[in-house]
């Protein structure tokens, strides 16, 4: 299977630079993952193709500001943004310029030097390893000193940083949205609540890693970057539920989907617990647990289009994708929603 397989022509001018007014008013390709049949509608109708007893898990990671500018010895300028907490104060960072970040450069952040890092280790993939050195608590001299981590892909400033967390954002520590809820309101959640929806929360906190391209052409041969998840006992315990029930679990995001296949035994069963998962979905695996998926449309030859058509097959995906451009759908994190699941 070839890297090459998943990949589709998009206009740069579709990607999305900016989220709409209203967060629920974006547009939603609806795709029976069996028969390949597409309808479009708008994210407010999601709630028409869900049914009571659904289980819809959403992953509640909050983005925290992980971009931060520094001053090296030298005087000269440094950028480093977080991409994984390690513990003991230690971060996986990405740095530029990387050369002068060597190991031992000390990096000195804010007007006062109230933040400072030393490099430990440069790792195989060029990231370094920063220990940070501070009074105080971390995550307020974040949100002081930080700036929010927009994709690569998204040229234009945020006015809101908000737009870029769920309006369910709770637990820190991603280094970019889990875009898919980006859509959802309360109100909309309530009216899914209100017909008998279940809706439950897990933890995956993303990594910049998820907009690194896939570099081999032999999809077998991709490492995936790890990331850590947790599935709480009442998210576990309500996926048994409703997988007893003979009723559907719902992802919302990829995020989700690979949280909830990582935790999910042969059976199906899901156990609560946290974890670091590396976890690589592509044509050819078997889901154990997500029947259903609402998401984004993503980047060509990424593993997020890899993952999307192991749900609903490849040329599914592909032609669903192209009749997206060709309504000039929006694309990627800012960008309009797919629902993928039986319901054609």
């Amino acid at each position: 299977m070839k890297t090459s397989d998943f990949l589709y022509d998009l206009p740069e001018e579709l990607i999305a630079q900016t989220p709409l007014e209203r967060r629920d008013g974006s547009r939603l390709l609806v795709l029976d993952k069996t028969t390949g049949k597409t309808e479009h509608r708008h994210f407010y109708d999601l709630p028409q193709y869900l049914r009571p007893g659904d289980c819809l898990v959403l992953n509640d990671s909050r983005v925290i500001p992980a971009r931060l500018f520094g001053t090296r010895p030298s005087g000269g300028l440094t950028e480093v943004v977080l991409l994984k907490e390690l513990g003991g104060d230690r971060w996986e960072c990405l740095t530029r310029p990387g050369k002068k970040m060597r190991r031992g450069t000390v990096v000195s952040f804010g007007e006062n030097g109230e933040l400072t890092a030393e490099v430990e280790e440069v790792t195989d993939s060029g990231d370094r390893i920063l220990r940070f050195t501070y009074e105080g608590i971390f995550l307020e001299l974040l949100d002081r000193l930080g700036q929010m981590p927009l994709p690569p892909y998204i040229k234009t400033q945020l006015d809101d940083p908000e737009r870029y967390q769920t309006v369910y954002a709770r637990e820190p520590g991603s280094a970019a949205a889990p875009t898919a809820g980006l859509h959802f309101t309360p109100e909309l959640l309530d009216e899914v609540r209100a017909m008998g929806v279940d809706v439950r929360f897990v933890t995956l906190h993303v990594g910049l890693g998820t907009f690194r391209p896939v570099k081999v052409e032999d999809v077998e041969e991709h490492e995936m970057h790890s990331e850590f998840c947790t599935v709480p006992e009442d998210t576990a315990a309500a996926i048994r539920r409703a997988k007893a029930s003979g009723h559907r679990i719902v992802a919302v995001g990829t995020t989700s989907c690979r949280t909830l296949e990582s935790f999910a035994g042969e059976d199906g069963r899901i156990e609560a617990g946290s974890r670091w998962t590396n976890i690589f979905i592509y044509p050819g695996y078997t889901f154990r647990c997500v029947d259903a998926l609402v998401t984004n449309f993503h980047l060509p030859g990424s593993t997020l289009v890899m993952l999307v058509s192991a749900l609903a097959g490849r040329e599914h995906i592909l032609n669903a994708y192209r009749e997206a451009v060709a309504k000039r759908y929006r694309f990627f994190s800012f960008g309009d929603a797919m629902f993928i699941g039986d319901v054609i």
